[in-house]
């Protein structure tokens, strides 16, 4: 009777170790699909920013004291986020790209010429719409990373993580001090 109950109690602890395994690693899986969908919100909103920048240079090259450093700047970080793979490159360089457009908005206070332009206002106007929709899909990115990453770091499905190599994402935050920065822009 007794190796009855202790082989019942230890069938009812198997049991409920499945059952939790299997949970923890749903549980995972469903967080870091969540990650994957918010990022790929965000590459989304990131190239059809990135497809209006050509547009907003060629704008910008028309006219001819145009700064060519920076309307440089500005397709190389494109061109760099554009043909990068892992979500950490894409984050660094869509932090150097968002510098350079700044600079790039700055140069309408040196060329008054530029401002009265409807079509580098109208490209300008759609980026900034882009970027609002860019920093709410930013916000969800960011929170969705937090509660992944916390699934995987917090006892006992950290067990999980590791052992079915579930890893850590990294946040989408500015990197640099300067661009952190509000860019003055006057008209």
């Amino acid at each position: 009777m007794r190796k009855m109950v202790i082989g019942i109690v230890l069938i009812l602890f198997v049991v409920l170790l499945v059952i939790f395994i299997i949970s923890a690693y749903n549980r995972l899986v469903r967080e870091r699909n969540f990650v994957e969908e918010a990022f790929s919100t965000i590459d989304a909103y990131l190239k059809k920013r990135y497809d209006l920048i050509p547009n907003l240079v060629a704008t910008v090259k028309g006219y001819k004291d145009y700064e060519g450093s920076t309307l440089e700047a500005v397709i190389a970080a494109r061109n760099r986020y554009m043909s990068a793979t892992t979500p950490e490159e894409k984050i660094e360089n869509e932090n150097m790209i968002t510098g350079a457009l700044g600079k790039l908005f700055a140069l309408t206070e040196a060329y008054p010429d530029l401002k009265a332009n409807t079509n580098f206002m109208k490209l300008q106007d759609e980026l900034v719409k882009i970027e609002g929709d860019i920093l709410q899909a930013r916000k969800y990115y960011n929170g969705t990373v937090r509660n992944y990453n916390t699934a995987c770091e917090t006892f006992p499905t950290v067990l999980i993580a590791k052992n079915f190599g579930f890893k850590k994402y990294p946040f989408f935050t500015i990197e640099n001090e300067a661009e952190k920065q509000n860019v003055k822009v006057e008209f």
